[in-house]
């Protein structure tokens, strides 16, 4: 019996006993399979091995390593090289233009973030009306917050000089301060768009991202509870260090992503001089004090796209079939990249505002934002093309037939795949784009929450077991500084616990849907 296609992935029909899907645009056309069972079997396992070597062994750039491997599957399982090139040049272009409009406003969205004094603001007021017993719960809130918007590198380098001074003040052992906020920002970064895994998790698997968020918020609230909070008491005793010096205030230079945007908004110097008999100065006191948004302000700018995806969300869970001007307008605000757009636009005027920024100031902001994510872009972009020649060669269908046939849940098969190229290769986005193309051709039987809890697998998944072939593991590791076995301790284990609890809460899910 063909195969119903569901949530705008590829169509779906069955030829010869094997699953075959049409390439993105292809209307109702099927697809032969390019080579025998066998042939197809082999080039794939072949193609990922290639990937993984290039990456971890010979230290091949990710984009040049999946364009690589996707051209050796498609040729490998007997696509002409001229069909091969077009296949992966069609998912490459169809990813990019479903993710690569909102990784690139996400990114300028982040930086105004940063550099108008928002995250500052919304740190230093949760942290100032926080208690000593409350301190870890509120640094997993900040986590969270600061995640919610901003790429992972950039929001731990922007974190640990927080973490640090916080601890120093409270007298908190510094673990019981930064695996709560470590969790927060790492869970997001797993698990909810618009971070650049879960978006194109989204896009390859055909989810619906309103969706796909709304259930990636509620997963991360018991995530972020058992490995923050819980966790980091057991964490602070096998791991009892002092708060590094690196950091005695809140970072400077190149080392804090914010510096250069506090000393843009300092506000007009004034002068408190100390004079000394005759005349003498014994000191002269610059004080200026940077500029930043409202706390209000700041939070509305981070929670409004949620906010505007998850109400489109909403109106398709309870209301699929209303119509009128309401609904269309709710559609589109609520459609990602004019809900992104919006925020960013936000941030550009309000932000501004509050953080005293000039036109110039805010222009280099969004320049400076996309330089950054050039490399995220194409590894995205060439995740697509791969998952486009596994679908195009036929590889797809026989991934699909065997997930199927062998009676194992999905959403576990998911996972493991997901978590054994985490492991292999050390990138939570190489993890996600990669594991996202094997698995998209099973995606085409799910229904929305299926597909959507699919993502979040996947998401889970790739963040298991961070050890030495992962920046993420030596940017702790050096900023706290802890030995490698401490970090082993520490963050591996909380790296672990997102990953085991995200999908254990996959699963549950799974069960009602």
């Amino acid at each position: 019996m063909p195969h119903a296609p569901t949530g705008g992935t590829a169509p779906v029909d069955t030829l010869h006993g094997l699953t075959v899907l049409a390439a993105e645009g292809g209307g109702t056309q099927t697809v032969d399979p390019s080579g025998p069972i066998g042939q197809l079997i082999t080039a794939a396992l072949l193609g990922i091995v290639v990937i993984i070597v290039l990456i971890t062994w010979l230290k091949v750039h990710p984009f040049v390593a999946l364009t690589i491997g996707a051209l050796g599957v498609g040729i490998g399982a007997g696509l002409a090289p001229d069909k091969a090139v077009t296949s992966f040049g069609t998912g490459f272009g169809a990813t990019m233009t479903s993710v690569g409009i909102l990784v690139g406003l996400g990114s300028m969205f982040g930086r105004m973030l940063v550099d108008s004094g928002a995250a500052d603001r919304v740190v230093d007021t949760l942290v100032r009306r926080s208690s000593k017993a409350a301190l870890p719960w509120t640094m997993a809130l900040i986590g969270a917050l600061i995640g919610l918007p901003m790429f992972f590198e950039v929001g731990l380098v922007l974190l640990i000089p927080i973490i640090v001074l916080v601890a120093k003040r409270s007298d908190v052992p510094i673990m019981k301060i930064a695996v709560p906020a470590l969790v927060g920002l790492s869970t997001m970064h797993a698990f909810v768009p618009p971070h650049p895994g879960p978006l194109v998790a989204v896009s390859t698997v055909g989810a619906n991202l309103g969706t796909t968020l709304a259930f990636g918020i509620v997963l991360a609230i018991p995530v972020i509870v058992l490995a923050g909070p819980v966790f980091a008491r057991f964490a602070a005793r096998w791991v009892d260090i002092p708060a590094p010096d690196m950091f005695g205030s809140r970072g400077s230079g190149s080392s804090d992503p914010a510096h250069a945007g506090r000393e843009a908004r300092r506000g007009p110097a004034t002068q408190d001089t100390a004079s000394l008999p005759n005349g003498k100065s014994d000191f002269t006191r610059v004080i200026s004090e940077p500029r930043s948004p409202s706390f209000a302000v700041a939070l509305v700018g981070i929670l409004l796209p949620v906010v505007l995806m998850l109400a489109q969300a909403v109106r398709e869970a309870t209301a699929p079939d209303a119509a009128g001007a309401w609904v269309s307008l709710l559609d589109f605000l609520g459609s990602p990249i004019i809900a992104i757009g919006i925020a960013t636009v936000f941030a550009m005027v309000f932000f501004a505002i509050g953080g005293g920024m000039g036109r110039s100031a805010v222009a280099k902001s969004l320049e400076d934002a996309l330089p950054p994510v050039a490399g995220v872009l194409l590894i995205v972009g060439a995740g697509g093309g791969f998952k486009q020649v596994l679908i195009d060669t036929g590889i797809g269908g026989v991934i699909a037939d065997a997930v199927q046939e062998s009676g194992i849940s999905v959403l576990l098969v998911a996972w493991v795949v997901s978590a054994l190229v985490r492991v292999a290769t050390g990138s939570a986005t190489v993890t996600t784009v990669t594991a996202a193309g094997i698995m998209a051709p099973i995606a085409a039987d799910l229904s929305t929450p299926e597909t959507s809890l699919l993502v979040l697998a996947i998401g889970a998944g790739s963040v298991f077991l961070s050890h030495v072939n992962d920046a993420g593991f030596w940017l702790v590791k050096g900023y706290l500084g802890t030995t490698v076995g401490q970090t082993f301790k520490t963050w591996t284990v909380l790296e672990c616990l997102i990953s085991v609890i995200g999908l254990v809460g996959v699963l549950i899910a799974g069960v009602f849907f």
